[in-house]
């Protein structure tokens, strides 16, 4: 069995590795060769926290399963833990046997912001020069880093509720946005990070939408990645409405768990007959895309454990080609 640190991970495996390998999940789970359930959330005793479990197998040239234990414990921050803390095994597909244990912190972060730099490779104009980014938690450094990765971004502005964490994020990011040729701007409101933005990522844990559509510019691309129950919603409606399209990651599971349909569905203010597509559809050329520069194009995420089970499959792979982590037998 392999063991797999952050350390090791990050040695072996680019941002641009996992946009591409989230590419391939959203195309094995377009074609059905890929069987995942959908996520199991259990809250704990004290309703303060939630713990997760994301089991995949995918088939063709990967053959192999897994499962990832991931929990939310909001009060984890002041902890100094990770918010969203998180363990991969895989599984072999020809003998059962877990081959490998990885940081599924790092898998996640990985893998989640890949989902925005697919969603902008695929979506965002090719001219696309300032970003916005919502939330400065965990998961918004590799956030950003795929932002800049998907396109050479002149400015990235970086908004937070909480005030100072906004400039805090901005001078802690600044040696990676260098590496890029990226401005990190902190935004003092919603409608200064928004306004002139060609992409935008939201990843935060919001009950409600972060920003006012009519701030949006045309030909604005958006990407939802935070807030993915049933009842918390980080997209305003008005954006569903005034997008040209709308994708999805998995039809099935925003469906079932993402607030930003749900609650206006269950208000008959949005049909879930108005989503264009999965992004598998969109890479295999099912359906259309962007059309014209000035289209305001939307994609929500959930996540599911296909995603996991392709990524951490390929970082396993990089990893035993390059030597790296600790071989165990138990």
């Amino acid at each position: 069995m392999l063991i797999l640190t952050r350390k090791d991970i990050l040695q072996v495996f680019s941002m641009r590795d996992a946009i591409e390998a989230d590419k391939e999940a959203f195309v094995l789970h377009t074609q059905g060769k890929a069987a995942v359930p959908l996520r199991i959330n259990l809250d704990n005793e004290a309703k303060s926290g939630q713990i997760m479990f994301m089991p995949a197998y995918v088939g063709g040239r990967l053959n192999a399963g897994g499962v990832k234990m991931v929990s939310c414990f909001l009060g984890n921050r002041e902890k100094g833990l990770p918010v969203i803390p998180a363990t991969m095994a895989v599984i072999d597909g020809t003998t059962g046997l877990v081959s490998a244990i990885l940081d599924g912190t790092t898998l996640t972060q990985l893998r989640t912001a890949a989902i925005a730099g697919a969603a902008a490779d695929l979506l965002a104009n090719a001219d696309a020069a300032r970003g916005a980014l919502f939330g400065t938690g965990g998961q918004a450094p590799a956030q950003l880093e795929a932002l800049m990765t998907a396109r050479r971004l002149k400015e990235v502005r970086v908004y937070d509720a909480l005030e100072g964490r906004a400039k805090d994020f901005a001078a802690q990011m600044k040696p990676l946005a260098d590496k890029f040729g990226t401005e990190l701007v902190p935004a003092e409101t919603p409608k200064e990070a928004v306004s002139g933005a060609d992409v935008i990522t939201t990843v935060t844990t919001a009950a409600e939408p972060v920003f006012d559509a009519a701030d949006v510019k045309p030909g604005c691309h958006i990407t939802g990645v935070g807030s993915y129950t049933p009842d918390k919603r980080e997209l305003p409606l008005e954006l569903l409405r005034r997008a040209s399209r709308v994708f999805v990651d998995n039809r099935e599971a925003v469906l079932a768990e993402a607030g930003d349909f749900i609650i206006p569905m269950k208000q008959g203010l949005f049909s879930k007959d108005e989503i264009a597509g999965e992004l598998g559809e969109l890479i295999l050329g099912r359906v259309e895309g962007r059309v014209g520069h000035d289209d305001v194009t939307v994609m929500k995420t959930v996540g599911f454990a296909t995603l996991d089970v392709v990524a951490a499959a390929e970082i396993v792979g990089k990893a035993r080609g390059a030597g790296v982590g600790t071989e165990i037998d138990l």
